[in-house]
This record gives structure tokens, sequence and C-alpha cells, in this order.
């Protein structure tokens, strides 16, 4: 058998951010009103950073402006004034909060003041909630992420068993739901799984395979299903290397298709970020139009 077609996620995002620019434009000649999104961040990380000035460029070559608020080293009332600011503020189409936030702060209740029109993140519970109501307008960036990389392989997903490794919010739970509507047989895989010793026996079944749980070589190689669309979100540090959660060398000789780490998932998402954008600005033009 051959190696595994690796899902390049750079060109992917190239594609799309093409169209992407190509539709602002033509809602800006058609309304004369910029696109903007605001990043909220309430500290200094390198990590921070390098997602901020990857937005900047993706916005930037969109048409759209970025503003970075900074509430550095503020209280959560403080941090929840500076969002109810960009919720009120017309010229604001999209908000995003950089991660991590303090511990002590209440995660809910920060991403549930963001105006959920304005959600680009796709992370309130009201556009969460939409997503199970298969009413979804935005969706997280990562999950989104995901199912564009497995939609690109052109394979048809009604009926495959998709098994999805990790039960997070922003990965795990929505791609679920975006494979459940794909009319694929989603099962989701957690610390209980691993606990009960079943891992293994899912992970060997799926057609399609999603993991994102932030451990190195979780997903060892040989356990791939000959001809399986892998997608790898797992990001990890190791001897100076970035490495998904799935054993790579094995796994590209078993995989019919593998998302790279780096190169597969991280660079489409900030291009589906602005893909969000699009949404929200449609949205808001929408009820711009239908109030006036």
């Amino acid at each position: 058998m051959s190696e595994a077609k690796l899902l390049d996620g750079k060109a992917i995002a190239q594609k799309y951010q093409t169209k992407i620019s190509q539709e602002f434009a033509m809602l800006y000649r058609g309304t004369n009103c910029k696109p903007k999104m605001v990043a909220i961040k309430v500290h200094d990380d390198q990590a921070s950073e390098l997602y901020l000035k990857s937005q900047k460029r993706s916005a930037e070559a969109a048409g759209v402006i970025h503003e970075t608020v900074s509430v550095l080293n503020s209280s959560q009332n403080y941090l929840i004034q500076a969002i109810r600011k960009a919720n009120q503020d017309s010229a604001v189409h999209g908000i995003i909060i950089q991660m991590p936030l303090p511990q002590h702060f209440n995660l809910e209740g920060i991403l549930d003041s963001i105006d959920p029109k304005k959600d680009i993140e796709g992370i309130t519970s009201f556009n969460l909630g939409q997503l199970v109501l298969r009413k979804n307008r935005l969706v997280p960036c990562t999950a989104l992420s995901c199912m564009t990389l497995i939609e690109e392989t052109g394979v048809p997903l009604r009926g495959k068993e998709a098994v999805i490794v990790g039960s997070s919010k922003v990965v795990g739970r929505p791609a679920a739901l975006l494979l459940l509507d794909r009319m694929a047989t989603a099962t989701v895989c957690h610390i209980a799984t691993t606990e009960a010793g079943m891992l293994e026996s899912h992970v060997k079944r799926a057609d399609i395979l999603v993991v994102g749980v932030g451990k190195p070589g979780v997903i060892p190689g040989d356990w791939i299903k000959p001809g399986a669309i892998v997608i790898d979100v797992g990001i990890n540090r190791i001897n100076g290397k970035t490495v998904g959660d799935v054993e790579f060398e094995t796994a590209k000789k078993k995989a019919g298709f593998l998302s790279p780490v780096p190169g597969g998932v991280g660079p489409l998402t900030v291009t589906i970020l602005m893909r969000n954008l699009l949404t929200a600005y449609r949205w808001q033009l929408s009820d711009k139009t239908v109030t006036s």
C-alpha cells in the first residue's frame, strides 16, 4: 500500500483565503461598511502573540480591520466591560478572546458575554446550541478546520465510521456533531474510554479519525485502519520539535489521508476564523437591512 496523501493545510487555507477576500470585497462595495474584528488579550504570551500575528496577516489579506484590545492584568469585570464595549460598537463584527485566561476567571461567563452574532470562534452557549439543533452559523474554528480537511479528501462520508478522540467543546464535541450532519456514524472517545481499555478497538475500526487531546503519540500508528482519513489536531513540543497526537511515521504508511503536524489543521484555523467573520459580517448586515 502506498503512503498516505498528506493534507496540506497551508495550500487549502490559501484557496479559501482568496475566496473569502473576494466575498468581503464584494460586500464592502455594496454596503460601504468595512469589516472589523477585535481581539481582546489579558496577558502577554508568546503563543498568543504568534496567533495574533497570524490573525492580523489573514485579516489584512481579506481587507479586514484587526484591532487588538489589551486589558493586561485586569479583573474579570474589566474584561467583560471590554467585551460589552465591542458588543455595542456597530463597527465591530467579530470578537475573539485570546486564550488562556487566568484560572480564577469564570470562562463560561466570559465567553457568554460575547454577542453570539460576533462570536467568530463559535464558542458561546448560543452558537454551540445552534450547532446541536443543526442551525449552525458560527462553528468552533478548529472543529470546522477538521471538517474542511476531511471534505477536501472527496471521500463520501455517509455511513462511514467516524471516531473522535477527545471531547472538548472546541474540537471533539463539535466535530462529532458536524460528522453526524454528514451522516457519518460518530463515536466520541474520552478518558473513561481509555480507562475501560476500549480506545484501541474504537480507533482500529475508524474510517475517519479525529484526534485532539494534546498528548504526543497517544495514538500508535499501527492502530490506524488501512486507508483511513486521519486528522491530527494535537500540537506538542518534544525535544525542540512540534509533533501531533498520532504517531506520524507509522500512521502515514497505513492511512489513506493524513494531516501532518505542523502543516495540517493549524494553518487552516485562522482562515476558518476569517470565514466565520464573513458569516458574522453577513449576519449583522442582514439584521441592519431588516431593521432599516
